[in-house]
């Protein structure tokens, strides 16, 4: 299957998907978005390794930032943060480079290494990008959390590429029928920037309809 470019996802948004389906929902189908202190901390931190200027060689090591990806067989596109490629003999020639190159995506995030898998699909979701885009192997790469100023290599399993694959198949039915899921509370919604408009409480207890009902039934005379 070949996905259209006006149904390509954003990468990002697979880990907004896997970390509360409805927060996904709520940016990327109904664009709504709020800011609190960890989105603008992740803004800042993305802000610096995108900045293209930035791109260098170093020996046998080419770093390129903020390189824009696309998989019409997942349906998504974005930008890797930084993807460093290595002088390789198997590796891929590159235009207007010398020699042959393996890419080796790297991911920034703030804070430190999550419990669920959010940020490893992403970075997992950006190598398939790149495998489709450059007709290669990318086995690994790795995430860098601001708060530990560590490195975190990452094997992208096939297990991991299988939850790639099936978050991106939930995140696209979701899109195809503009469904918005449910609230399910939960200790993550403490973090989240959008709880203000999401009202987990308030939705988790009523109905749509039920809520609207109570709403006239009070400013009702």
């Amino acid at each position: 299957m070949s996905y259209s470019e006006d149904e390509y996802l954003q990468i990002s948004g697979i880990q907004h998907y896997v970390f509360c389906r409805r927060q996904w929902a709520l940016i990327h189908l109904e664009q709504q978005w709020a800011e609190n202190l960890r989105t603008v901390e992740g803004d800042l931190l993305h802000a610096r390794v995108h900045d293209e200027s930035l791109s260098e060689k170093r020996g046998d090591m080419l770093t390129v930032r903020g390189l824009r990806v696309q998989s019409p067989g997942l349906g998504v596109s974005g930008s890797c943060d930084a993807v460093e490629f290595l002088a390789d003999e198997g590796g891929v020639p590159l235009a207007g480079r010398a020699g042959r190159w393996r890419p080796f995506p790297v991911e920034y995030k703030r804070g430190h290494a999550k419990e669920n898998d959010a940020d490893r699909l992403q970075l997992c979701c950006q190598a398939m990008c790149l495998e489709e885009m450059l007709c290669c192997a990318v086995p690994e790469g790795a995430l860098f959390y601001g708060e530990t100023r560590r490195r975190e290599r990452i094997a992208l399993t096939e297990s991991l590429r299988d939850e790639v694959r099936a978050a991106l198949a939930g995140m696209h039915d979701c899109r195809k029928r503009g469904w918005t899921p449910k609230v399910k509370p939960g200790p993550h919604c403490r973090a989240c920037s959008l709880s203000g408009l999401c009202l987990p409480k308030l939705c988790g207890s009523l109905s749509a309809r039920a809520y609207l009902r109570a709403a006239l039934e009070t400013e009702a005379p």
